[in-house]
């Protein structure tokens, strides 16, 4: 089964006077829909926009796989562990929060900074905090998180190319940029698609090309809830 859902059925979020944008592909904070609570492991795909010099300060997370990928700007991470980094357009960084970490994220460039960030839930709860980059993560190359049954891969095809969905419990797929078509559906920036027991599914890029973000998971976690409703 697929699930398309469009770009401006997000809720809206974040703190526009503070120069924050988000919106929300899942219920978050007050936004909630029991109806829509995550798909798989995934429980929350934040699109942020952050002007310069705005932020979210020291703030705490437990118990989940904070995944975030660049679109452009530069992102300032650094948490209570001691680690600190800059991720750029094209960086895939992971924050495994495990039984507690603070951190804060912020746009300490000079220019606008947008990223998408995914949050998704552990099969197992406790551990010691994790904290990766890889920088400028090549298309297809699959990036792991074990924690979490999840495979992120980065896609990049060019006008035309098919690009095969992986055969999996759960699949999503976020257009970051560009358009593809998947199941006789449009998508554009912003769009994704659910998909459920994936099998011998694929997405064709349209005329100019497409970066997109696709989840390959096994099967959901159990008692989860919104982040924001614990």
């Amino acid at each position: 089964m697929v699930d398309v859902r469009r770009a401006e059925e997000r809720y809206r979020g974040g703190d526009p006077a503070a120069g924050i944008e988000t919106r929300h592909a899942f219920s978050f904070g007050p936004h909630y829909d029991p109806g829509n609570l995550g798909f798989g492991a995934l429980i929350a795909c934040n699109e942020e926009r952050l002007a310069p010099g705005a932020g979210f300060d020291e703030h705490p997370h437990s118990h989940t796989e904070i995944v975030t990928w660049v679109v452009e700007g530069e992102l300032t991470h650094r948490d209570s562990t001691g680690r600190a980094s800059t991720v750029r357009a094209g960086d895939v960084q992971r924050l495994s929060a495990a039984a507690g970490v603070r951190h804060v994220e912020r746009n300490d460039g000079g220019a606008p900074l947008v990223f998408v960030q995914m949050w998704l839930t552990p099969g197992e709860p406790g551990g010691d905090p994790f904290h990766e980059v890889v920088h400028g993560i090549a298309d297809s190359t699959p990036y792991d998180v074990p924690e979490a049954g999840a495979v992120l891969h980065v896609r990049r095809p060019a006008a035309g190319e098919r690009v095969a969905v992986p055969d999996a419990e759960y699949a999503y797929v976020h257009v970051v940029r560009g358009a593809v078509r998947l199941a006789r559906r449009e998508l554009g920036p912003g769009d994704a698609a659910r998909i459920t027991d994936a099998r011998d599914v694929e997405m064709v890029a349209g005329a100019g090309g497409a970066e997109v973000l696709l989840w390959e998971m096994a099967a959901a976690p159990r008692g989860r809830t919104a982040p924001g409703h614990g």
